[in-house]
């Protein structure tokens, strides 16, 4: 189900993702130390209102989720705790 881009945004943000200074579709995930890691995920110009599930699945791989695991991020049931310990666990992040 399509998502509102600002919908998205405000929930990636308060996970800990922050826009890129200069391109505010351009978001870096923070850890709890304050440290930029390699995770990031970049909003589409093209979309307007409304992420299509298309653009949906290419974030949430960009964000090392599966789609339902990010739409759970987003939607705020999966906590920045609980994102940041499959981040470790996946050797993603240190």
């Amino acid at each position: 189900m399509p998502r509102k881009k600002g919908d998205v945004v405000a929930g990636l943000e308060n996970k800990g993702f922050q826009p890129r200074e200069g391109d505010h579709l351009f978001l870096h995930y923070f850890n709890r130390d304050g440290r930029k890691t390699c995770v990031y995920t970049k909003v589409s110009h093209g979309s307007k209102g409304d992420i299509d599930e298309s653009l949906l699945g290419v974030m949430a791989k960009q964000c090392k989720l599966t789609k339902k695991n990010f739409l759970l991020l987003v939607d705020c049931p999966l906590t920045r705790e609980v994102y940041e310990a499959s981040l470790r666990e996946n050797g993603v992040i240190r």
